[in-house]
């Protein structure tokens, strides 16, 4: 019997259980739409592994003037070079950043396939919160063997919390919340570091 791949995906992206709702099913066999095409594993490892190294900005101290320049210049040359940079030392403790997010948002893969249908969506668009299996489902030669919890604020620095699912929706405002206040100090160090008013990204 000739293989239909589209068929197989919509198949899987109709249950709206993602790959959890295939394990809690029962599966012994992996499907094919989730095996990697042999030429492309031994692509991938033949290419080796990268020597870049993503630049690492120590954020301790940055209300000294002193090093609150040296951040600042750290920001602008790695904005410059390489367009991203790792934050440490930023405030936000690991309670909140790891173990509080990982529990929450593994709360929400465990529940009822049921309650997480509500979010199923790849409507980037205008979905903020969506619940989803590979947002590349139909294009990628395999899916990935994992579900996501999207929460996107990229086109807005607010979002009502009853938006969020009621089982992570503590821990992931309390995250929002720490990490707007990084963000707004960002906005103004990188507004410093371009020679502009402190707040002229965050305005834009």
């Amino acid at each position: 019997m000739e293989y239909d791949r589209l068929k197989e995906l919509k198949a899987f992206d109709d249950t709206k259980a993602g790959v959890k709702g295939l394990v809690d099913s029962g599966i012994v066999e992996i499907p094919r739409i989730f095996i990697r095409p042999s030429d492309e594993l031994v692509e991938e490892l033949t290419q080796g592994k990268s020597t870049l190294h993503c630049p690492v900005i120590d954020f301790s101290g940055i209300e000294v003037q002193d090093h609150r320049k040296k951040v600042v210049d750290e920001i602008r040359d790695a904005s410059e070079k390489w367009g991203f940079f790792q934050l440490i030392n930023h405030g936000i403790s690991s309670s909140v950043i790891l173990e509080g997010m990982i529990d929450g948002i593994r709360k929400f893969h465990e529940q009822d396939a049921e309650v997480k249908k509500e979010y199923y969506s790849h409507d980037f668009q205008s979905r903020r919160v969506r619940y989803e299996s590979n947002f590349d489902l139909y294009q990628s030669k395999a899916a990935n063997w994992r579900d996501t919890l999207n929460i996107s604020l990229l086109h807005s620095s607010h979002i009502e919390p009853e938006e969020i699912p009621a089982v992570c929706r503590n821990i992931i405002v309390e995250y929002i919340n720490h990490v707007t206040k990084l963000g707004e100090t960002i906005f103004s160090i990188l507004s410093e570091a371009l020679g502009l008013k402190p707040d002229h990204l965050k305005d834009m």
